[in-house]
């Protein structure tokens, strides 16, 4: 595979100087590329246009931050991890501002959150605000699965691509390993003697695996006799449903993630007393598995721009949000940190605020709403197999689930600026109505080319997201107090954010919801497990849904991340794959080269 020549920093009249000399002939090498190009180039599959970046050295790239390269551990020539010693340093230093992307609620034509983070990243370095893109890690089970990798696409990419959306640095094999490790010690308690009088009966703490495996949802163990440990059932859920995985997001420091790890309840005794990690006295060793990972990882973009990817809960399941250490790191190095959370406003950004913000003290200064017009005219009611061909009242149908979002992110007291993925096939009529329609709420709407221009597709969009910054301040405020019964906290967020009715659980729910009040967690915030497809928990039910209730099925209590989990409806924390998994097409060439990723 020829890996020629492709970007450097993306230079305009407003751009920056670069700090390292090799920077303006990777420039000029772009352009060249790009212009050379034919119409059938310039859509490759995104392995391919990663693997023709011409990607800086992972110190040069610590540079651009203020990070000397002492303070690195290179995976690599392009991979590191950045020292929490040189975290700790800059304690107290002042921070740049924090824009969040997020989504509409999604569908099966894609919004392209993360390559809009991507692009606007490399918009915003473009127009000379020093910018850092926070992004979660991805999970081998969509990976495989249906959904690809979350590397972003087109010419808004995080590279290596490969290595960030396959093993990366081994952070998720080592969330995974110590969750498991708690199981291990968990069940070998049980087999020697149960000293703490553990119930069988009410051991709620799981295995893990990164993969969707719908047949590990529920397993009987401890079969083959009385040499292999008592016979119970149990399940699998996906490593980044995990609450190890919650706690690793939220910590900022070792001694923050071992006492957190301490706090995970894994079972009730026979006089339905907790039993901790920190009782099994597991919790300095899922410590030490943790140790390396919870160093937040640097790579680049295309434009070789800086991007932190590190920790990665889903957002439909747990509670969507990149690391606080990463987040907190970029804050103190860059103008601008653009960060991402999982799936539509209802569940990432909800639970960015309600619970990220919360704990880690965090005031986002705008939020980047990312629709398309194809997603659009599919909440309206159009056909998907006619998404193609311009569809003005199915457009004007599904703007609705837009402006739910926009008044949503209002309600948070963060102004909003919208950005509209442009495909091919969009019409300037069709962006003339989205405009037209969503003019009463004030929001910038701005059309982003980063998927076939890079960083210049989304310059743009760069200066809509300063210039509200610097003129609309943001007031933001979480949707609920921690006084707030958890009753009312889950019913507030089913009213305000997904519009329903009420919200309904059995008797035997609705008591265990009291009990965990009484319990002295009734100042914990709530984490919704909810469809992504629909503000109700009804996948089928589009656009805006009217006269609705959210159905309760479960809570769990994450002590250690400080949260309850919720399950609504039928949602999974264990996904399954579909009929034709992506696993299918991913493969190695004659060369040893990945094929199929995407």
């Amino acid at each position: 595979m020829n890996r020629g020549p492709f970007f450097g920093i993306l230079t305009t009249k407003d751009s920056f100087q670069s700090p390292y000399a090799s920077d303006q002939r990777l420039s000029r090498e772009r352009d060249a590329w790009r212009k050379n190009m034919t119409e059938q180039q310039k859509f490759l599959p995104d392995i391919e246009i990663a693997r023709k970046a011409t990607m800086a050295p992972i110190e040069d790239v610590a540079v651009k931050l203020g990070i000397d390269p002492e303070h690195i551990e290179r995976y690599g020539k392009v991979k590191a991890k950045i020292s929490l010693e040189f975290y700790n340093s800059l304690d107290g230093n002042p921070t740049g501002k924090l824009i969040l992307v997020s989504a509409i609620s999604p569908t099966s034509a894609g919004e392209g959150k993360t390559t809009v983070s991507v692009g606007l990243a490399d918009g915003l370095n473009a127009i000379g605000k020093k910018t850092t893109v926070c992004l979660r890690e991805p999970s081998l089970g969509p990976c495989f699965g249906m959904k690809g990798g979350a590397a972003g696409g087109g010419f808004a990419q995080v590279v290596p691509m490969e290595d960030i959306n396959l093993h990366f640095t081994g952070d998720f094999h080592a969330i995974g390993l110590a969750h498991n490790l708690l199981s291990a010690v968990l069940d070998n308690h049980i087999h020697q003697g149960n000293k703490l009088n553990i119930d069988v009966r009410r051991i709620v703490w799981k295995r893990v695996v990164d993969m969707n495996d719908r047949a590990l949802r529920q397993t009987v163990i401890g079969l083959g006799g009385i040499g292999n440990s008592v016979p119970r059932e149990s399940g699998f859920d996906i490593t980044v449903a995990s609450e190890v995985m919650a706690i690793f997001c939220l910590s900022e420091s070792l001694g923050e993630l071992k006492k957190r790890l301490g706090k995970i309840i894994v079972a009730y005794t026979r006089d339905r007393k907790p039993v901790t990690a920190a009782n099994l006295k597991v919790h300095g060793a899922m410590a030490v598995l943790l140790r390396d990972a919870l160093k937040p990882n640097l790579v680049q973009t295309l434009e070789n721009n800086p991007a932190i990817i590190h920790g990665g809960p889903f957002a439909n399941i747990a509670h969507g949000c990149n690391s606080v250490v990463a987040t907190k790191l970029a804050m103190r190095l860059s103008e601008y940190t653009v960060t991402e959370a999982g799936f539509g406003a209802d569940l990432g950004a909800e639970k960015f605020f309600n619970i990220k913000c919360r704990k880690a003290g965090l005031k986002p200064d705008a939020v980047v709403l990312v629709a398309t017009i194809r997603a659009l005219k599919l909440h309206g009611g159009a056909d998907k197999k006619n998404l193609r061909a311009p569809d003005l009242g199915a457009l004007e149908k599904g703007l609705c689930n837009l402006k739910k979002h926009i008044e949503n992110i209002h309600s948070f007291g963060v102004p909003v600026v919208v950005a509209i993925n442009v495909f091919a096939d969009d019409t300037a009529d069709e962006f003339k109505l989205i405009k037209d329609k969503c003019a009463y709420l004030a929001v910038p709407i701005i059309e982003a080319n980063h998927f076939t221009k890079g960083g210049a597709g989304a310059v743009d969009l760069a200066r809509a997201v300063v210039e509200t910054t610097e003129t609309t301040k943001s007031d933001f405020k979480p949707l609920y107090e921690d006084e707030l019964p958890l009753w009312q906290k889950i019913k507030t967020i089913a009213r305000r954010i997904y519009g329903a009715d009420d919200i309904i659980a059995d008797a035997s729910l609705r008591k265990k919801i009291a009990s965990l009040q009484e319990e002295g967690y009734g100042h914990y915030p709530i984490c919704m497990a909810k469809t992504q497809y629909s503000l109700s928990s009804d996948p089928s039910l589009i656009g805006t849904p009217k006269n609705f209730v959210i159905p309760l099925r479960e809570v769990r209590l994450a002590a250690g991340a400080e949260f309850l989990v919720v399950l609504t409806g039928s949602v999974l924390t264990m996904p399954g794959l579909p009929r034709v998994p992506s696993a299918e097409a991913i493969d190695l060439d004659e060369n040893g080269e990945v094929v199929g990723l995407f």
